[in-house]
């Protein structure tokens, strides 16, 4: 008898969308290659729909707060459910762009200078030099994002208005400027580099990463060989760094404009990537050589538990 996954999706953060679209493309490759699966909307009655349900499998396609920072993960554990992707430790530290930071810079891997502080007290000043970014500390898909030009007088009022919805700890994170590149880790392997080229926009953000002509997708990226490996080891060193588990991808900017080596600097760690028609991993997978169904069905087999 074929084994029984339960596919995860939706949940409720503000990565819903995607996660419901991550899930139907990996439900529906687990189906082609002889899965039996249950698709699991899932909200706060996950505990009760699992145990009724009793998977052999949990496929984990949330995104964001809930879905990847640890907390699902710590359901699974009780629950007994192996899992695909990262664990409960290793989830909530990669979601945590400041504690990733640090476990990122003691295992040798270039980051870019930057303070957490309270959103409001950012004030009429900046808070450090401009260019700048802030960033929520723990959301993903660029959500809540924001890019100081060096010319603007003052940081954008936007993040201290009643409309902020990203929580009150930010990230502000000198602005790199360059090429944006992503690598992804499959097991204990770095299995590519890709550049993605915005459409007339400053950086990869929700719409670029999620519409379908959002932006372009150079797979392999045109780089020197030694650049590449570079990207691929503190890809893999961060995957390490975290202890994570399964398939993880790293994002990073590179800044070639006055030599060929450049400047490369690694941005953060998704445990949970996108799984979509558009997203990077199935796309890097495919150049490696491995199906969209050869790739769930590898992570379905890597899950386990006490992960």
């Amino acid at each position: 008898m074929s084994r029984h996954v339960a596919v995860l999706m939706g949940g409720f953060s503000s990565e819903r969308p995607v996660s419901l679209d991550s899930g139907e493309a990996c439900a529906a490759a687990l189906e082609e290659a002889g899965y039996r699966v249950s698709r699991v909307d899932v909200d706060r009655n996950l505990p009760l729909t699992l145990a009724e349900m009793k998977p052999d499998v949990a496929f984990n396609a949330l995104h964001g707060p809930f879905g990847e920072d640890g907390t699902v993960q710590g359901v699974l554990e009780f629950l007994g459910i192996p899992y695909t992707h990262s664990g409960v430790l290793s989830s909530a530290l990669a979601m945590d762009k400041e504690v990733s930071k640090i476990l990122a810079r003691k295992a040798g891997i270039p980051v870019a200078e930057s303070k957490v502080m309270n959103r409001f007290d950012i004030g009429s000043a900046h808070p450090i030099p401009a260019p700048y970014v802030i960033k929520p500390v723990a959301e993903g898909s660029s959500f809540g994002v924001l890019i100081v030009d060096g010319d603007q007088p003052h940081p954008p009022q936007s993040v201290t208005s009643d409309d902020w919805r990203y929580g009150d700890i930010v990230m502000v994170e000198r602005y790199i400027a360059g090429r944006e590149l992503t690598c992804a880790v499959m097991g204990d392997v770095a299995i590519g580099v890709t550049e993605i080229v915005p459409h007339g926009d400053k950086f990869y953000d929700y719409d670029e990463k999620y519409s379908e002509n959002g932006a372009t997708h150079v797979c392999p990226a045109d780089l020197p060989v030694h650049v590449t490996r570079k990207i691929q080891d503190y890809s893999l060193r961060a995957h390490k760094a975290m202890n994570c588990r399964g398939v993880t991808r790293s994002d990073f900017r590179y800044d070639d404009r006055r030599s060929e080596d450049g400047e490369i600097i690694w941005l953060e760690v998704n445990t949970q990537p996108g799984m979509t028609e558009q997203s990077l991993v199935p796309e890097l997978a495919a150049h490696a050589g491995h199906s969209m169904a050869e790739l769930v069905s590898w992570m379905v087999e890597d899950a386990s538990c006490g992960r």
